[in-house]
This record gives C-alpha cells, structure tokens and sequence, in this order.
C-alpha cells in the first residue's frame, strides 16, 4: 500500500508511480491516437464529408450513453472499494482479537509459567501470518520463528493453527490450570480467528460476475471507438486529443476497481498486511 499526504497535489500531479494507470494504459493510449487520427483524415481530406453528414448527429448518442457509463462505472467504483474497506475492517478485527485473546490470558494463565505464555504467543502471531499467505496463495511454513509450525502441504495452515491453539486451551483445562467458566470467557475470542479467515476467503473468491465486468469493458470500448466520427465534425484534429483522454479516463477507473476489488494481492494500493501482522506480533509480544 502507497503511503502518501493528500495534501500534495502538485505532486500527485506531476508524478508517475508503480500504480499509475497512465503507465498501465500507455500503449492502448497511443493506439487510440493512431486511429482517431486515422479517422479524422479519412472525415476530413478524404472523403470531405461536410455539415450535411448525419455523422454529426452521433453525438446525440454519446450524449445519452455517457450518463449510462457514468453510472455504472460509479456503481463498479464503489462496490470495490466496499470490498476494499471490508477486508481492512477484518484484518482490524483480527488485531483486536488478538490482543483481547494475549489480555486474557495473560490474567488467566498463572505468572511463573512462562513456557505456556510463550506457546499461545507463538501460535497467535503466527495464525496472523499464516491467514496473509493463505490470503496471498503462498505455501510456505512458519516466517519468524526458531521452533516452527509445521503444516501438511496443500492443507489449510489457518485451520491447523486455530485447531492447535483449541487444542491447547481444551489441555489446560483438562490439566486444572483452566476452569469452565474461563474456557468459555475465551471462547468468543478463540472463534472469532475462523470468522474473519472465512469472511476474508469470502472476498478473495467471489470476484466481480465475468459477465458483469465484460460488459463494462466493451462499453467503454465501443463508447471510445464511436467517440471521433461525430466529434471530428467540430473538432477536426482536436478530436485526438480529447479521445485519448476520455478513454484514460474511463479506463482507469475500471483498472482502479480491478486492483481494489482483491484487497489482500500485492498491488500498491492493496492491504498492507506485512505491516499489520508485525503490528499484531508486536502487540502479542508485549502483552504476553
């Protein structure tokens, strides 16, 4: 994720980051170029069609599909950054879990067994990093620690922790050193780690509908692709310019809604989750 004032604005504006959508479309920019030009030429020089053309009234229709595609690119914006925002609320809850789990049992737990403490920091912690890589699609063990949690390959890591951290609650309070009335006082906490996994998958794998997001790519290509046989009537070259532009307009907020939709991915503007894991093992560490 970019961190940055929003103050800045001309800095933003004269710019270009990793993110950019200039750079991304850069390529399908100069291409429009090329043919709205082409077209200007053949309206123009070759064919000469004067204000007598019919082609002059296409605009009408621009005019009236334009209030379409602002709606729905609208509605595109705003269901991903919905998706956006709600992964970082679940990763926010998992941090404050977290912490909730590492209090309480820091006042249950008795004060000289450090062993135990140290056990429920390890797997706390690491149910945080082992959700960001399952998240990411990455396969790897344990990342910080010297005695590791080894998980079966292709089996769900998140699950085997919490699995763990269940069974050694349920251990001390069947070895006396947990009471009934303080396993459930854990419970809530304990349960919440595979909500927030199952909510975080539910984003990660129900993307935008293929039909739904197709659609909006052809519109704003044959939108474009319209754009210069009614606007060079009154424009003439200058239609080129204001194509490209109205088509790196449009483009980007769809190429913005793809990156935010899947907010757990390594694209800039997605969730910074090495960060909020360390903050979590930071926090875990100091509690217990």
């Amino acid at each position: 994720m970019i961190n940055y004032n929003p103050k800045e604005w001309f800095t933003f504006i004269f710019k270009l980051h990793k993110a950019d959508t200039f750079r991304q479309l850069l390529p399908l920019l100069f291409s429009i170029s090329i043919y709205v030009g082409i077209v200007a030429y053949l309206e123009i020089e070759f064919f000469k069609l004067g204000d007598e053309s019919h082609l002059k009234n296409i605009t009408v229709m621009h005019g009236m599909l334009g209030f379409v595609i602002s709606l729905l690119l609208v509605f595109r914006t705003n269901t991903a950054y919905e998706r956006w925002w709600e992964g970082r609320k679940l990763f926010g809850s998992l941090t404050n879990n977290s912490r909730n789990l590492a209090i309480k049992l820091r006042a249950i737990l008795p004060v000289d067994n450090e062993v135990i403490r140290n056990e429920f920091q390890q797997i706390i912690i690491e149910y945080a990093f082992a959700l960001k890589r399952h998240l990411r699609g990455h396969q790897r063990n344990s990342e910080y620690f010297t005695s590791k949690i080894n998980v079966v390959e292709g089996s769900h890591k998140p699950n085997y922790i919490a699995i763990l951290l269940f069974k050694k609650v349920q251990e001390l309070q069947v070895n006396g050193v947990l009471t009934s009335e303080q396993l459930l006082f854990l419970n809530n906490e304990l349960s919440s780690f595979t909500d927030i996994c199952g909510a975080c998958e539910r984003i990660k794998n129900t993307p935008i509908p293929f039909s739904y997001s197709v659609f909006i790519k052809k519109f704003i290509f044959f939108y474009v692709m319209t754009l210069p046989f009614g606007y060079v009537f009154t424009l003439g070259y200058l239609s080129i310019p204001i194509v490209v532009f109205v088509f790196y307009v449009l483009a980007s907020l769809e190429l913005i809604a793809e990156e935010i939709e899947n907010p757990f991915g390594t694209d800039s503007n997605d969730l910074p989750l090495n960060q909020i894991c360390k903050n979590i093992q930071k926090n875990i560490q100091d509690i217990l």
